[in-house]
């Protein structure tokens, strides 16, 4: 079973992502967490790049770089651990992509799925959460210097929300919006009542 957790930056994805896997964990499932981009030498090189201010990138070009991290994160990690019935969790997905570079900054989005399904080889979440809060709220909760994406103002953070809503509504069965400005615990329950869903399912 493969999950993803997506949203905007500051929507509370690193502490609802550790509470899912305790979760996952205590109900016997051999857990196996990344981060795209990341989580191979390649992935954290181009991380880096990515996410600092240092290289000037065109959009396209910032596509592909998170397609090509994205790649061998399947190659090294995910398609291994699922082969092994593990279960995985991912720290975003192709998802972002399509919000991030297509609604967002104006790629083609039916083109960034495309591109993502032959970097992917077709290796998609399960169940992908996206949540969900205003972007000033969001923003408001990041507690250090923003990188290059979360630099680009309150327009650009609104089109993100838009972005993750609207292909939300085109999967509502693979992609599921939690409204992450409740409490934590309130947040966890409807994030383990989905996936329980998914893993009954599955």
């Amino acid at each position: 079973m493969f999950f993803s957790f997506d949203g905007l930056d500051g929507v509370g994805k690193t502490t609802q992502r550790e509470l899912f896997l305790s979760w996952l964990r205590a109900a016997g499932h051999d857990v196996v967490t990344c981060q795209d981009p990341g989580s191979t030498p390649l992935g954290e090189a181009i991380r880096g790049i990515l996410l600092g201010h240092q290289v000037p990138l065109a959009v396209t070009s910032e596509m592909l770089l998170f397609m090509a991290a994205r790649a061998q994160l399947v190659e090294d990690v995910i398609r291994p651990a699922l082969a092994e019935s593990k279960t995985v969790v991912s720290d975003r997905y192709l998802l972002a992509n399509a919000v991030y570079q297509g609604h967002a900054a104006g790629l083609d989005i039916e083109t960034i799925w495309q591109i993502g399904r032959v970097a992917t080889a077709g290796v998609m979440p399960d169940l992908v959460f996206v949540l969900d809060m205003p972007p000033r709220a969001a923003v408001a909760r990041i507690a250090r210097d923003l990188d290059r994406l979360e630099s680009r103002g309150a327009e650009y953070q609104a089109r993100l929300r838009a972005g993750f809503l609207a292909e939300a509504a085109k999967d509502p069965q693979r992609i599921v919006v939690i409204d992450a400005a409740r409490d934590i615990d309130a947040v966890q329950s409807d994030i383990r009542a989905a996936a329980a869903r998914v893993l009954k399912a599955g």
